[in-house]
């Protein structure tokens, strides 16, 4: 998935840890229909960020998704 990414946003791994992985985004999604697509990625990626986090559902998370040039993960 990350190389995938790597392909079509430019992402580069900056940071892994024990449960995290810190992603620099040289071209971040635009468009609202992008970004969902891509929060649905990140969602089977690591649904704790939708799950567990400050968002009620996939359009909320794929909102902040738009020109973001960085992508966080971690699992619990």
């Amino acid at each position: 998935m990350v190389r995938d990414w790597e392909v079509r946003f430019g992402a580069r791994v900056v940071a892994v840890g024990f449960s995290t992985l810190h992603l620099s985004i040289a071209t971040p999604p635009v468009r609202a229909e992008d970004a969902l697509a891509v929060a649905a990625e990140h969602f089977a990626f690591c649904p704790d960020n939708i799950w567990q986090g400050s968002y009620p559902d996939l359009a909320s998370y794929a909102d902040d998704l738009i020109d973001l040039n960085c992508w966080e993960f971690w699992w619990d």
